[in-house]
């Protein structure tokens, strides 16, 4: 098959790879209908994380069942589905506390953005579109591989509430989401921090009723102002840096709590103020399959749309642009159509 690999730095290929096989029996092979870049991948295309030298990259994907394991039960060949980006048997005792990004036979999607992915855990991870993936459902869907659910678990666990004000930090694909869900869940007044103008409209229409562009000191004023002197009752960091971090907690209310889905680095935390404040931090790596059905249920009955974070679609043997095009924040999130 064909795949996206990396190679070094801000060197993304379209190259000829060995197709996934079935290597347990729990396992699936699903034929991609749509991929995706993500935010996080960006990390690895920057040289952030150690490469593989040609190894496929890409977690996001939606697509057809096309082969199954012996032991796989509840799909079948030609299933359209789900795939989320953290697999899981959904039985262990981690994922049966509602925690499957932390399955003790946990696996992750390698090759999303390719013809074909493998899924280890396939009964418990994927979750099937009984309507069909079409061209009028496909971003929306997308979606809920990783971007919606972590914007997702971001407000779960920064505990939004009706009526809450919330501080959305980041304004990438998760952190948009996380906008979505304030709104979902209720939130009355929604902050979302963004520079830019073509994320502070999709930010107003998922529900931000205050878009604040300045940063650092200036931001925590102006938040400051708009709440009144009292802070954000949640704040949801999605971005993953230190000065994210030291902004989530700066605009915090005490008592409040910081739901962080950022994957971190260099990251440092001011325990002296989430001591001082009864500030806490909660959330990491979403569990995609906890929230899953219930997403997709709202998504298929309208009530949920996060479709316009992708606002550049492209043949997937382009996907070295999508990248720079992400990189230079020329895209907020870029479809790959196979």
């Amino acid at each position: 098959m064909r795949a996206t690999t990396i190679h070094a730095a801000r060197d993304i290929r379209f190259t000829e790879v060995p197709d996934p096989s079935i290597t347990e029996p729990t396992d699936a092979v699903v034929r991609v209908l749509a991929g995706c870049v993500c935010g996080s991948d960006l990390w690895n295309y920057r040289g952030e994380n150690e490469i593989t030298p040609g190894a496929t990259i890409g977690h996001e994907c939606i697509g057809e069942v096309v082969e199954i394991g012996a032991d796989v039960r509840d799909f079948k060949v030609g299933d359209h589905v789900v795939v989320p980006f953290c697999h899981s048997d959904n039985t262990c005792p981690h994922c049966r506390a509602g925690f499957q990004s932390a399955c003790v036979h946990g696996g992750f999607t390698v090759s999303g953005q390719g013809e074909l992915a493998r899924v280890t855990q396939a009964d418990g991870s994927l979750v099937r579109v009984e309507g069909g993936i079409n061209a009028s459902n496909r971003a929306a869907l997308l979606t809920l591989s990783d971007v919606m659910p972590t914007g997702w678990h971001a407000a779960v666990s920064a505990g939004v509430r009706p009526g809450a004000t919330v501080v959305v930090v980041g304004d990438g694909a998760v952190g948009l989401c996380g906008v979505l869900a304030a709104s979902t869940m209720g939130a009355e007044k929604i902050i979302a921090l963004s520079r830019h103008e073509s994320r502070q409209k999709i930010a107003r229409v998922f529900g931000a009723t205050h878009v604040v562009a300045e940063r650092g000191k200036e931001a925590n004023e102006i938040v400051k102002e708009i709440t009144s002197g009292v802070g954000a009752d949640a704040v949801l960091e999605c971005v993953g840096t230190d000065a994210a971090i030291q902004t989530a907690f700066a605009v915090a209310r005490p008592g409040s709590t910081v739901g962080f889905v950022g994957v971190p680095h260099g990251v440092e935390l001011p325990v002296r103020r989430m001591f001082q404040k009864n500030v806490g931090l909660r959330g990491g790596m979403a569990p995609v399959r906890a929230y899953l059905p219930d997403l997709l249920r709202r998504v298929e009955a309208g009530e949920l749309d996060p479709s316009p974070v992708f606002d550049m679609i492209l043949p997937m043997d382009q996907v070295a642009e999508g990248y720079a095009a992400m990189d230079e924040r020329r895209a907020v999130k870029v479809l790959l159509e196979p």
